[in-house]
């Protein structure tokens, strides 16, 4: 641009606010101001990033608008905010010593290594070739070693590392790639590797990358020291060795994720369309579901057993790329990154029975003895926990077809993506919401931003229930937020419910008990920015409701803050209580008790030697409560078809099911396979009936899938009908199902409502606790 250095200078003072500490915002915002003829500073601070500068009117409405439309990939602008200053004598720009104050910004979650680190990690010639934590302005860790804001080198754990002359002149140079790069650092000043033996001992590895390659093409498990926590690998093709990390982590059957060199190296075990391959290698490097192919369960036996989708992810760390590199061969360059490698591991979190992901050495000394035969580890403090994101592709929504929104479906929320602030429909009252007991989140609000924390866990032990608090704790003190309202689930045994109530009181604060199905759906209207009245299909496995009964399968009208219940699934009983939701035979056995057909339950679960006092309990209305929830409705079916009659882990008999749907493919859904009670109740009990008395599997799943879908569609139109509402919301973990995601949208929006989905959340439990902060923030403002 040519700008007239005879124009009058006009002076502004600039904020940014949004993602803009530790992307590079401030380097470029100096190369900017360079270019244009600006003068002034920039400097970061509690806000986000402030600006002064001086010059030209063209030349300043070009800097101003170029702040948001060419702003670093890293960087996320929410808002340019310009205000009129005084005119002074300053001359030339400078970076400004960052400001402490009130954070009122957001923090950068960790990125994948780019394509310039990888040039440098893999050329000979470099002084970072091979170097395990190589990182600049466009990559690396930002949450995970960040303790404090403003985004400064002394408020993260790098601060333990002084920069050499060469790295403080690559971090002083306005030009250079890693100018302010806080975690900037080399072979000669940086972090170092180290690798231990199974009791915690030194190994003398010249190489501990090549030392710990080798021990995993022996076949052994290390621990290996990720971004947020410990992975344990082996090697996925080794079945001996995958069977052997199931026995000392003891996880039965549940599916591990793997790790690949690149695109061209996953395709060997699925299916993958261009979508998928994006979100793949998109610098978040979640963990992608994919569509196995044929041969994937005999190439990797043992992984992800009896399921359709395989769960992969590539190297997002520099340790992780030079264990590839090194399988490799340590060629020089990119190009070995665009072909297909062999090497292909487990990369499971460290996290033995259920427990939090392990963080600090120590701890994995203790928590891992027994499991890991090695230790791949290195000095630098992870500061927060942070498992893999969990997502897969979705069919876009016409809003998304239009570029508003994405198709993807978080089934964990966590690295990469926390802690990303999701837009509100409005501010309120800052609200410290705790989730529930199962995949536990918890969501701290600010004006119009929520803040939701990373997967925590389920709280059925006392590590992960300190998770919790120390969470909570690290993100009012990381965003300095202090709570005015506090919400919590209904259910008044939940670890995530006693701690609000006492953290309540401790502060003098209100709490508000929100209830879970509300929160399901209050869950999807907020990321959607909706407010006002809308319909909601909430379907999980079981949440309190407002008459303390076992709910699961909830149509609801939700206003806000308020909800009615319009209706549910017919009740099942629940012979044993929660124990019917381990062992899918017992709801079965209801299902064919409801069918009057009780006489059957001995003969058909003769594995089973619960299943004549099963049967007594159903006669005699003992220990049998009612429950409404969609989750054991698919138990139910899944146990009928006899896919699974005690399951391995939670969700699994659902899940197998979904499988065997998928492998038969689509089917008409079953005539008078249900019933629409005038008092709102969805009974599909006759489904139930006629997948009884059927013998293949498949066939059954199909159907049952293809009905259930028809049935809940036909249950919200004939809703919306009768309310004159034509917005609907699905919410509940049930719709992980893709099946019957699909189905009911594509069935709902045929009839003409808008269907909002879950999207920047879970549509499960790993979402409540931001349905719980916008129900409350509406209730207490």
């Amino acid at each position: 641009m040519l700008l007239d250095a005879r124009a009058p200078a006009i002076c502004r003072r600039i904020r940014v606010r949004g993602q803009v500490q530790g992307v590079g915002f401030r380097p470029f915002v100096y190369r900017l101001a360079q270019e244009l003829g600006i003068a002034g500073w920039v400097r970061n601070d509690g806000e986000g990033v402030d600006i002064e500068a001086q010059g030209a009117a063209q030349a300043l409405e070009s800097f101003i608008a170029r702040l948001e439309t060419e702003a670093p990939s890293l960087a996320s602008v929410t808002a340019v905010e310009v205000c009129e200053a005084a005119i002074s004598s300053m001359r030339g720009f400078e970076i400004k010593v960052s400001l402490q104050g009130t954070a009122n910004t957001s923090v950068t979650p960790d990125s994948a290594t780019c394509p310039d680190c990888l040039a440098e990690l893999f050329d000979p010639a470099n002084r970072r070739w091979r170097h395990a934590f190589i990182n600049c302005t466009h990559c690396g860790p930002r949450y995970t070693l960040t303790r404090n804001l403003p985004y400064d080198r002394p408020h993260t754990c790098m601060a333990a590392f002084d920069m050499c002359a060469a790295c403080r002149t690559e971090y002083e140079a306005p030009a250079d790639r890693r100018f302010h790069a806080q975690p900037n650092a080399c072979p000669e000043c940086g972090p170092r590797l180290a690798l231990r033996d199974a009791a915690g001992g030194p190994l003398a590895a010249a190489d501990p990358i090549a030392e710990t390659l080798a021990r995993l093409q022996r076949g052994e498990i290390v621990a290996i020291k990720g971004l947020g926590g410990y992975h344990l690998a082996c090697d996925a093709t080794n079945v001996d060795a995958v069977a052997r990390l199931r026995q000392r982590k003891n996880r039965e059957e549940k599916p591990f994720a793997v790790m690949l060199a690149n695109a061209a190296s996953v395709v060997r075990y699925v299916e993958m369309s261009d979508a998928e391959c994006a979100l793949l290698e998109s610098r978040e490097r979640p963990v992608v579901l994919l569509k196995k192919s044929a041969g994937c369960d005999a190439a990797l036996a043992g992984v992800a057993p009896g399921l359709q989708e395989l769960g992969a992810m590539l190297p997002c760390t520099p340790i992780q790329f030079l264990l590839f590199h090194e399988a490799a061969g340590r060629p020089a360059g990119n190009d070995w990154l665009a072909v297909s490698q062999r090497l292909t591991l487990v990369m499971t979190s460290a996290n033995p029975g259920g427990e939090p992901i392990v963080r600090d050495d120590d701890e994995a000394f203790e928590r891992l003895a027994g499991i890991a035969d090695a230790y791949l580890m290195h000095d630098r403090a992870i500061v927060t926990r942070v498992d893999d994101s969990v997502i897969r592709a979705t069919f876009p929504s016409p809003a998304e077809r239009e570029g508003r929104g994405k198709g993807i479906q978080f089934i964990r929320r966590a690295r990469g993506f926390t802690p990303q602030a999701i837009k509100l429909p409005r501010s309120g009252p800052s609200v410290l919401a705790t989730g529930g007991f199962l995949k536990n989140t918890l969501c701290l609000t600010r004006g119009d931003e929520a803040f939701l924390s990373q997967h925590i866990g389920d709280l059925d032990n006392a590590p992960t229930c300190r998770a919790l608090e120390d969470t909570a704790q690290r993100m009012m003190d990381l965003l300095e937020i202090a709570p005015e309202l506090v919400a919590h689930d209904l259910h008044p045994d939940f670890h995530s419910t006693r701690f609000a109530a006492d953290f309540a009181r401790d502060r003098g604060l209100k709490s508000v008990a929100v209830q879970h199905h509300h929160a399901h759906i209050a869950a999807v209207a907020a990321e959607h920015r909706a407010t006002g009245p809308l319909l909601g299909l909430a379907l999980d496995g079981v949440g309190m409701g407002t008459d303390k009964g076992s709910w699961g399968g909830e149509l609801l009208q939700v206003d806000n803050e308020r909800f009615a219940r319009l209706g549910h699934l017919r009740e099942l009983a629940l012979p044993g209580g929660d124990k019917a939701a381990r062992e899918p035979w017992r709801m079965a056995a209801a299902a064919l008790f409801a069918l009057g057909r009780g006489g059957e339950i001995k003969e058909r679960f003769t594995q089973q030697r619960a299943a004549g006092a099963v049967a007594m309990m159903l006669g005699g209305n003992a220990h049998t409560p009612p429950t409404s929830s969609c989750g054991r409705l698919f138990d139910a079916a899944a146990g009928l078809a006899g896919v699974r009659e005690v399951a391995a882990f939670e969700g699994q008999a659902a899940m197998l099911y979904e499988s065997q749907a998928l492998q038969y493919g689509e089917v008409e859904p079953m005539q008078d396979g249900f019933a629409l009670g005038e008092d709102g109740t969805l009974d599909l009990l006759p489904l139930l009936g006629r997948l009884a008395d059927e013998r293949d599997t498949r066939i059954a799943a199909a159907l049952f899938h293809a009905t259930l879908a028809a049935a809940l569609a036909e249950w919200a139109r004939r809703a919306a009908e009768e309310t004159g509402l034509s917005r609907i919301a699905l919410g509940g973990g049930c719709f992980l199902n893709r099946i019957l995601s699909e189905g009911v949208r594509r069935r709902l929006e045929t009839a003409g409502l808008e269907v909002l989905q879950a999207r920047r959340a879970p549509p499960n439990d790993g979402g409540l606790s931001l349905g719980q902060a916008w129900v409350a923030m509406q209730s207490g403002g």
